[in-house]
């Protein structure tokens, strides 16, 4: 496919997601009776550079999704890394052999997460439409945008060292290609950097780096943010 019938193919799939929730009774937002069934997201994280910890957020907010979905688990689509973990939950293993499918030799479980490796990324927001939140961790250029096209929501991960200036660009360029992003600022040192501006703030925390690496949940500083992520998304807490 070449890369505007991509990013054709995505604006479709996203209008298709849009119009068969918009008529599901109670699909009217957070107020009605919606359930988190009925609004599970595809989410793109895109790092504005390598190292920007991009990874790390994709993996942390699908765990948030993942607790907050009433099957228990979420698909992260992008390179696992090899010292990922072992423990796995029985709703991440269940997903797992569903998305086998559209990646039968890139799929696993890991904590309460689907790690999934694939360049199919049409193919796999399909199959996870009615399953699980799925969240895309797409690097820059081609794949960044491909990914984008498909979300209902969008992640730009920048670290506290970049320009905010440059970070508006970069949200503006993205949104060309589909919902405007969410900056999401990493490690952040100096607050007041970003004073004025739409974003939101990460502390640095090794901890909760290594949980979401794992697969598991994150706690202390990294938590508020990462829940605050999730709500942006349109998945609020099953009460």
């Amino acid at each position: 496919m070449t890369a505007a019938s991509v990013a054709v193919a995505g604006v479709l799939a996203r209008l298709e997601r849009r119009l068969l929730r918009s008529v599901e009774p109670g699909s009217a937002g957070r107020g009605s009776e919606r359930t988190a069934q009925d609004a599970r997201p595809v989410v793109a994280v895109v790092g504005l550079r390598s190292g920007s910890g991009a990874t790390t957020i994709a993996r942390a907010l699908a765990r948030e999704l993942a607790a907050r979905d009433p099957a228990g688990a979420a698909a992260v689509c992008g390179r696992a890394p090899s010292g990922a973990g072992t423990l796995r939950s029985p709703s991440a293993a269940r997903l797992a052999r569903t998305l086998s499918r559209v990646a039968p030799a890139g799929t696993r479980a890991v904590g309460r997460l689907c790690l999934v490796e694939t360049e199919h990324l049409l193919a796999l927001t399909a199959a996870t439409m009615d399953v699980a939140p799925l969240v895309l961790d797409a690097a820059s250029g081609a794949q960044a945008a491909n990914a984008v096209s498909l979300a209902d929501h969008t992640l730009l991960v920048v670290s506290s060292a970049v320009e905010p200036a440059l970070a508006t660009v970069v949200a503006a360029s993205l949104a060309c290609a589909g919902p405007q992003p969410v900056c999401v600022v990493n490690r952040v040192r100096d607050p007041g950097r970003w004073h004025g501006r739409s974003a939101v703030l990460l502390p640095e925390t090794r901890l909760g780096a290594r949980l979401a690496g794992a697969g598991h949940g994150t706690r202390g500083a990294f938590g508020p943010g990462l829940r605050d992520l999730a709500d942006r998304c349109g998945m609020f807490p099953c009460e």
